[in-house]
């Protein structure tokens, strides 16, 4: 089980720990201080870091020579047909368009491969899955 926890700091900055890290996370400045990456932020880095890491431990076990792998990823929140009933839930969709460059001396098959493997990261699995929210709410005491 992996456990974050988040807390306020000041205005809308948040400090985050996650075992032994710890870091703070805002909004941009003009909304938040723009002392830390934003919420999308954190999400995309988690992504694409998730991608990376697959795809190194991946190209590993197969000794294939990935040297280096860079992602870039961007999100829209978009309507999901050209606005027509936009009000209604469901009416928007996240858009990721994901740019992923593979840097080795890698044939089409493992090329090809990898762009598959890439696809089922963890996180992404997440993202796109059915997902179950179990949540309470106290107030301090």
């Amino acid at each position: 089980m992996t456990r974050v926890s988040v807390e306020s700091v000041r205005n809308l900055q948040v400090r985050v720990i996650a075992e032994d890290h710890t870091w703070i996370a805002d909004e941009p400045a003009g909304v938040g201080d723009g002392r830390g990456p934003g919420p999308y932020d954190l999400l995309l880095a988690a992504l694409g870091s998730c991608m990376t890491m697959t795809l190194l431990m991946y190209a590993s076990r197969k000794e294939w020579s990935l040297e280096r792998v860079e992602v870039e990823i961007e999100h829209d929140r978009v309507h999901a047909d050209d606005a027509v009933n936009a009000e209604q839930a469901g009416a928007m969709v996240d858009r990721f368009r994901i740019d992923l460059v593979l840097h080795g001396d890698l044939d089409e098959v493992q090329r090809d491969r990898l762009a598959y493997i890439s696809a089922r990261c963890p996180v992404r699995k997440t993202l796109t899955g059915t997902n179950v929210f179990d949540e309470s709410v106290r107030l301090a005491r």
